[in-house]
């Protein structure tokens, strides 16, 4: 077992090492090397998980690794293949945060102007692809506008949540019966054996305990009062309520750390453009956050280290993950094939993609473009990741260049 356990950790490092290009990504990466190469899922089982994973709420790819892992040699083995992937990331980007905080003037730096508006450019590619695939028809749109204006018009942290809500159970009403249609490429999937795994009274247990820590740790903030448990307990909801994973988190923690007034907006757009130069999930940038969030200039952290801060956002972020596929996958057979289940889904989707197209707004456009230059800049890096197909990381780099030739002119 201890072998296998090294193997999956060594093979799922690899992947955290080389694995660019977002979530989407991610999925064909892992099928090259887990299907393709290793052969220890074929294609059926593959789908399913990937099916399982996407309506499931919180990073897809590294819930599906998580998932692979499992499969592969049990509870251990999927920590083993989050830890191989997630690592190398999260140790980039908690050494950024330590470097940012150094930097003097940093809001002031041609470098961050640059990185900022490589998020602009990402983001806008996030959405215009979202909204491709997951506003299929004049009612998806319909609720996915009405978020955004929502959203523009009342922001806040709680009201995401809510509006979350309220798309899926318009998805429950409306689109009974839709099945996997925001996802073709996963039609005609049906759920195998594979996709279960371990007892089912263990895994009712687990999805309880998911939702205890859901309710309990917000009233043990406001119970103990301890900035350290309201962090924790910020992170741990941005995990467990945000559908899509990837960009689609970006407003909820803009909501719990900048507007909570735990970091600035400069601090969080720069750490949110470095987590486009590194391979492996983007929700590694809690990691940088949560550094951040340690690392005051005034030097009175929330924890001892700032790299404590740093895992335990991680952790927190990525905890709910763990207790859903783990509560989820003995279950799947069932739910895979629940109309109910989809159609909430495909409600919650449409919902949010019109919360990251606030997002692009406020505060990702206003806090970014400043100028015509901006823009331009904007227009330039946004062709070269939807048109010449460049991956994030080299464009982050041009737009770091780009910000220094602006300041030129």
């Amino acid at each position: 077992m201890l072998v296998k356990l090294v193997n999956v950790f060594l093979i799922a490092l690899r992947l955290g090492l080389t694995s660019f290009g977002g979530p989407i990504a991610h999925i064909g990466y892992f099928r090259e090397e887990y299907v393709a190469r290793r052969g220890w899922l074929d294609d059926r089982s593959f789908s399913d998980l990937v099916a399982l994973c996407q309506l499931l709420p919180g990073p897809a790819s590294s819930q599906l690794g998580i998932a692979i892992g499992t499969l592969r040699a049990g509870h251990a083995g999927g920590f083993a293949a989050w830890l191989g992937f997630t690592m190398p990331s999260a140790i980039v980007l908690i050494a950024f945060a330590y470097g940012v905080s150094e930097v003097e003037n940093v809001a002031e730096s041609p470098w961050l102007s640059g990185l900022k508006l490589a998020v602009v450019a990402v983001v806008a590619l996030a959405v215009w692809s979202m909204a491709g695939t997951l506003w299929s028809d004049r009612r998806r749109i319909t609720i996915g506008i009405a978020a955004t204006v929502f959203m523009l018009l009342v922001p806040g942290a709680l009201w995401q949540v809510a509006v979350i809500v309220f798309g899926g159970i318009l998805g429950l009403l409306l689109f009974r019966g839709a099945g996997r249609d925001s996802n073709p490429e996963q039609d005609g999937a049906d759920s195998s054996p594979s996709a279960s795994s371990g007892p089912r009274k263990l895994a009712l247990a687990v999805l309880v305990g998911f939702f205890v820590l859901l309710v309990g740790l917000p009233a043990l903030a406001e119970m103990t009062g301890r900035d350290e448990i309201d962090v924790t307990e910020n992170f741990y909801r941005s995990g467990s309520l945000v559908f899509g994973g990837g960009h689609v988190v970006l407003p909820l923690l803009h909501s719990e750390t900048v507007e909570a007034g735990y970091i600035d907006n400069d601090q969080f757009v720069a750490g949110y453009g470095a987590a486009q130069a590194v391979p492996g999930p983007l929700f590694a940038f809690a990691a940088f956050l949560g550094t951040s969030i340690s690392n005051p200039d005034d030097g009175d952290g929330l924890f001892a280290q700032p790299w404590i801060g740093g895992l335990v956002a991680l952790a927190a972020i990525y905890v709910p993950s763990f207790l859903l596929v783990w509560g989820v996958l003995p279950f799947w057979k069932h739910l895979g094939q629940s109309n109910r289940v989809q159609g909430a889904i495909a409600g919650v989707n449409a919902v949010v993609v019109g919360l990251l197209l606030s997002a692009l707004y406020s505060p990702i456009w206003t806090g970014s473009v400043r100028n015509a230059e901006d823009f331009g800049l904007v227009i330039v890096l946004f062709g070269l990741l939807a048109i010449w197909k460049l991956p994030p990381w080299s464009v982050v780099v041009v737009a770091a260049a780009g910000g220094f030739v602006l300041e030129l002119l």
